[in-house]
């Protein structure tokens, strides 16, 4: 097999093991072999097949420091693994990839996941200049492909100067699991506790939807910045439990009995907002329709029927929307439509076997 570098700075945050995976799960032709500057806990497949830069040297930092800020040595650090391609993780990820793709001549390709396009300090002009913006212009130069979680994702590049031509939409899949089945009785939220995920707006309409004698249990899954001020605003809605980071097995669990995952997400003051967030793409997979704002990453295309897209930040449209889904019969008929989108449009398999396609165009 031949060797494809995925480079990610950072092997890996626990929030990213199971999508970063999944990407690869269905190579056949390229063998994986994950490169970076930071080691965090990497799971015992990747471990297998890892670099990080400088480790285990006694001039490992300076090696790594001059790696990254100057890209000296980038070629050199991995060029015994011969490798043919580079398929590098977020927008600044293909900023640190480039020197290693260029020093080799190997082609380039770049997966963006939300923020890394949407947040507007990325491509302010600062002094000094961060990695990402010094090596912006030569990255759209040299970058043969940039690869978009979304249809947003693709548009908000094109506003940051990418050519069309260089763009692509590739979902990151889902793994196919059996259908949940009940008995539905909560709403889920899951996702770190910070602007862009708009739950501000979510509690607003629980608060409307209890006012109209609706108050089915909310359990809001993850942790973060804003969880002190959402447990203050929530105060007097008892049937809303914070229930922190769970593992992928408790949220399956919670999915299990969900009426509808609830995806509020909203666009934040530095401009960052959802690409498309894993969790939906899981929950439509468990059968779970998904009640989804415009800023979610989500269309009603790619939900086909599985659920529901809101204006963004309008809590009586969410609780509207939350209603209709709390009727009865009308979760069965969604959730069923939901995974056979999820089958179609996002199944980890045929969307890695897809990524590892387009790689091996490039050779």
């Amino acid at each position: 097999m031949k060797t494809c570098l995925v480079y990610r700075d950072r092997i890996l945050p626990a929030s990213e093991k199971a999508f970063m995976r999944r990407q690869y799960m269905a190579f056949n032709s390229l063998l994986p072999y994950w490169v970076g500057c930071h080691r965090d806990n990497p799971p015992a497949d990747i471990a297998s097949a890892m670099r990080i830069v400088g480790e285990g040297r006694m001039l490992g930092p300076l090696q790594r420091l001059a790696f990254r800020q100057m890209g000296w040595g980038a070629g050199r650090a991995v060029a015994d693994l011969s490798p043919v391609v580079v398929h590098a993780q977020f927008g600044r990820g293909g900023a640190l990839a480039l020197p290693i793709a260029k020093q080799l001549g190997l082609p380039l390709a770049v997966t963006f996941h939300g923020g890394d396009a949407f947040k507007d300090r990325h491509y302010q002009r600062v002094f000094p200049a961060p990695i990402f913006q010094r090596r912006w212009r030569a990255l759209l130069d040299y970058c043969a492909v940039f690869l978009c979680v979304s249809d947003g994702v693709r548009a908000k590049l094109i506003e940051r100067g990418v050519p069309a031509s260089k763009l692509e939409v590739l979902a990151i899949g889902t793994e196919d699991v059996a259908q949940a089945r009940g008995p539905f009785d909560r709403l889920v939220f899951a996702g770190r506790f910070v602007e862009k995920k708009g739950l501000p707006v979510l509690l607003d309409a629980l608060r409307i939807l209890a006012a109209q004698g609706m108050t089915p249990p909310v359990v809001l899954a993850g942790d973060g910045p804003m969880r002190a001020s959402m447990e203050q605003q929530a105060q007097g809605l008892d049937h809303v439990c914070f229930a922190g980071w769970l593992s992928p097995a408790q949220l399956r669990q919670q999915l299990e009995h969900a009426v509808a995952l609830v995806v509020p997400s909203v666009r934040a003051a530095n401009g960052d907002h959802e690409g498309l967030p894993s969790v939906a793409a899981e929950a439509m997979m468990c059968g779970v329709p998904v009640v989804a704002s415009t800023e979610a990453g989500l269309d009603e295309a790619m939900l086909d029927g599985g659920g529901m897209v809101v204006p963004a930040g309008d809590a009586q449209a969410l609780a509207s929307a939350l209603a209709h889904v709390l009727s009865p019969g009308v979760r069965t008929g969604m959730g069923q439509a939901a995974r056979q989108s999820a089958r179609v449009q996002l199944r980890a398999s045929v969307q890695s076997a897809r990524l590892e396609q387009r790689l091996l165009s490039l050779l």
